[in-house]
């Protein structure tokens, strides 16, 4: 194999991966972003600020510094346990599930 089609190929191999990559990641978002509108947004709102019945209740807006400075390892964990009169979630979604879950509160957040 010369020298150029070496490249070629290096090109092609770089180029599916990053579309397998970004797609693999587009698409965890979009099922963590189901699973928020599932469980969460009842309470938490849709944009995260939280709803009428949420504030009620006392949740945090994922805006709030208080949210922000949380790792996404302590927004795994109240998932997983819950906190307040937020229920654990530990018996209902996945490790993965979870995981994207607080990715997606914290991109949220950002917002």
């Amino acid at each position: 194999m010369n020298r150029v089609s070496l490249y070629k190929v290096q090109a092609i191999l770089v180029t599916a991966f990053a579309l397998l990559f970004f797609t693999s990641r587009a698409h965890a978002q979009g099922q963590a972003g189901a699973t928020y509108k599932a469980k969460c947004a009842a309470c938490h709102a849709a944009d995260g600020s939280g709803s009428e019945v949420g504030k009620k209740l006392g949740v945090h807006d994922f805006h709030s510094a208080e949210v922000q400075a949380e790792s996404e390892a302590d927004l795994t964990q109240i998932i997983v346990k819950g906190k307040n009169k937020m229920p654990a979630y530990e018996k209902s979604l996945k490790p993965e599930e979870t995981k994207g879950l607080a990715a997606y509160v914290r991109d949220l957040g950002k917002k």
